[in-house]
């Protein structure tokens, strides 16, 4: 890959009643309209219920496929004991990478305190980072706004400096 090339992208939505058909993903969406404000290509939008084993099972299916920077997750990330996002992701990924968890609570909190509930991880797999972000709209906007200075370093350093995010 060469030094001008963009980071390449999943989106997975965790949803029981989106992965039904029940109601219409909106987090997922908004998920990669902020990628591709931060010049990443994401190449899907995936959708599984909350359930360890299918987050799981879909999360290393993204990570072992070639040339995957990025897997950013929505929903799954609260308190309910439906919400098992960051259990699953914390099966896969071999390095945390807890300041950039953090920085979402801590920027979430300046708009609402319930950021503070929220339980996401950041990780790496292989050479593919892991986002966990909250299921609405309103949480992905302030979650991703909040790592856009940090994100294309971690995506460069992670990868051998071999892509460019955010140019």
């Amino acid at each position: 890959m060469n030094r001008k090339a963009k980071p390449r992208a999943f989106v997975v939505t965790v949803s029981d009643s989106a992965s039904r058909g029940e109601r219409e993903d909106l987090s997922g969406p908004a998920v990669r309209h902020e990628l591709e404000n931060l010049s990443c290509i994401v190449l899907e939008i995936l959708l599984v219920p909350d359930e360890v084993e299918k987050i799981k099972e879909c999360l290393i299916d993204c990570c072992n496929l070639q040339d995957i920077h990025l897997v950013v997750t929505t929903g799954g990330t609260g308190l309910s004991p439906r919400d098992v996002t960051p259990q699953a992701t914390a099966t896969v990924i071999e390095r945390e990478v807890p300041g950039m968890a953090e920085l979402m609570r801590i920027e979430g909190m300046k708009h609402t305190k319930k950021a503070a509930l929220s339980r996401a991880l950041v990780g790496i797999r292989g050479d593919t980072l892991i986002i966990n972000l909250p299921g609405s709209v309103k949480g992905v906007k302030e979650s991703l706004s909040s790592l856009q200075t940090v994100l294309p370093h971690a995506l460069e350093v992670i990868s051998g400096n071999s892509i460019r995010c955010g140019d």
